[in-house]
């Protein structure tokens, strides 16, 4: 008995560290993936020339970030200058500010890819091979929209890169960083792929790529490699309450940071498809409001006057499913779809309205330089009140100047707010509700009839106007 025991112990052991060996040896080895790749990684230093009496001011070191408010950021960190001394003069002095970040080399005569944020208002740009050269480089063009920066230095069969597509990377898939963080040149980190077309505040343009690779101040503008040693993304950003790694990484696609340099290396500029409309998340209430089988599209909430949509046809209150056969599964894949495509090209959408499919066909115009401003709501007094307590809301008639401010045919402005669905949903005065349970309001009457006629117990959709902006929220009635 002793010795069957000590057979199945021994048998255990070897199986255990069997599977322990087996694992191990699944683990990927980078060692030949940087050796190749780390030669055409860049450290990317610029210089600002800032005023004395503004950089005396400043600490050296890097800044305490504790106690800042959660949230997505630039996570580039500028490197404050070292206090200097004034001259015997008494002259006030121009000082360099010095900011580190990444980059890397995309062909052999010197062009360099990193993030806008990197050289942004930058008056010198120095790029440091991995050899320790030194080269000053010359912006070509940047676009912030999308965080992409191109530099061009005077070189010949300089290492370069491979690229990859970032449309074939899957979820899962070992990726591997080399940059700088708090400079330190040419730091390796390896993780996984967390998430594809991620999308970030104020980031409308760019379906992220999200790891999980450690990703500090420094590693900005810096490559994300698969495993065959393509780049696939650009390090571009951080989700952090400390100021480091945190476990949420976020990589620009290379797809879309080679289109964008192709346009900058051409054009000097980037072109963006437009469509001309403010739109929102579709969830379970207003998925229900508007009669579909699931949360899906992206609901129209606004669209501008004389734009390529209403040119189209598009209408508010529409759910765009997809865009020339894509489907829109969340409403911030559209805006990275249109924003490839080319102004002049066509775009047929599948849309969802007033509970029925529809085709359309717009041609997509250029995105403007620089977003049109929703003029604000004059929250005029020249209308009647009236009430409807099912809602707990007085409202009145728009004015003709500001429904031609709003550029509104119809809709009612909240006058005041009483206890009931309006005030738990958070309406309040000076909102202009435009529809109600998918029924346009044109004016405090039709409001009232609309409202008395609400379903109960069933998610209902109110579009609203807010300071100009306009988005749909949904409720349910009890009573």
């Amino acid at each position: 008995m002793l010795s069957l025991k000590s057979g199945l112990s021994a048998f255990l052991t070897l199986f255990l560290l069997g599977q322990s060996v087996a694992a191990h040896a699944e683990l990927p080895d980078f060692t030949t993936l940087v050796e190749a790749a780390a030669p055409a990684v860049v450290n990317i230093s610029t210089t600002q020339k800032v005023p004395d009496q503004v950089a005396g001011n400043a600490q050296s070191g890097i800044p305490d970030l504790e106690g800042l408010p959660p949230g997505f950021r630039e996570f580039f960190e500028r490197n404050l200058p070292q206090q200097q001394p004034r001259s015997p003069q008494g002259r006030q002095q121009q000082r360099g500010a010095q900011s580190l970040g990444s980059g890397f080399i995309i062909s052999p005569d010197g062009y360099v890819l990193t993030n806008n944020h990197v050289v942004s208002g930058a008056d010198e740009i120095i790029v440091r091979l991995s050899d320790r050269s030194e080269l000053k480089a010359k912006l070509i063009g940047a676009d912030p929209r999308t965080d992409v920066a191109l530099l061009k230095v005077e070189g010949k069969n300089l290492p370069v890169v491979k690229i990859g597509k970032s449309e074939e990377l899957k979820v899962g898939a070992w990726v591997l960083a080399i940059g700088s963080p708090f400079g330190f040149d040419h730091s390796a980190t390896a993780g996984i792929v967390s998430a594809k077309g991620r999308s970030l505040p104020n980031e409308s343009y760019v379906p992220f790529i999200q790891t999980d690779v450690a990703i500090n101040p420094g590693n900005s503008g810096g490559p994300l490699f698969n495993l065959n040693g393509e780049v696939i993304g650009i390090n571009s950003q951080i989700f952090t309450r400390s100021g480091g790694f945190m476990g949420l990484s976020f990589a620009i696609p290379m797809d879309v940071a080679m289109d964008v340099a192709n346009q900058l290396k051409t054009d000097g500029k980037v072109s963006r498809g437009w469509l001309g409309v403010v739109i929102q998340e579709v969830n379970k209430d207003l998925a229900e409001s508007f009669g579909l089988d699931k949360p899906a599209g992206a609901l129209v909430a606004q669209v501008m006057e004389d734009g390529p949509a209403a040119k189209g046809g598009l209408q508010v209150g529409d759910v765009i499913l997809s865009l020339n056969g894509q489907p829109i599964i969340m409403s911030a894949d559209l805006p990275h779809l249109v924003g490839r495509m080319k102004a002049g090209a066509k775009a047929e959408l599948e849309v969802i309205r007033e509970g029925s499919r529809k085709k359309l066909e717009l041609t997509v115009g250029n995105l403007p330089a620089e977003d049109g401003e929703v003029a604000a709501n004059g929250g005029g007094e020249s209308a009647v009140e009236r009430n409807s307590n099912r809602m707990g809301v007085k409202v009145a008639e728009l004015s003709a100047d500001e429904r031609k401010s709003l550029d509104l045919k119809g809709g009612v402005v909240i006058k005041e707010v009483q206890d009931g669905p309006a005030a738990l949903i958070g309406l309040r005065p000076g909102d202009v509700i435009t529809h109600l349970n998918n029924q346009a309001i044109d004016s405090a009457k039709t409001f009232t009839q609309v409202a008395q006629a609400l379903p109960k117990n069933r998610s209902v959709s109110m579009r609203v106007l807010r300071e100009g902006r306009a988005s749909f929220i949904t409720f349910k009635l009890s009573e």
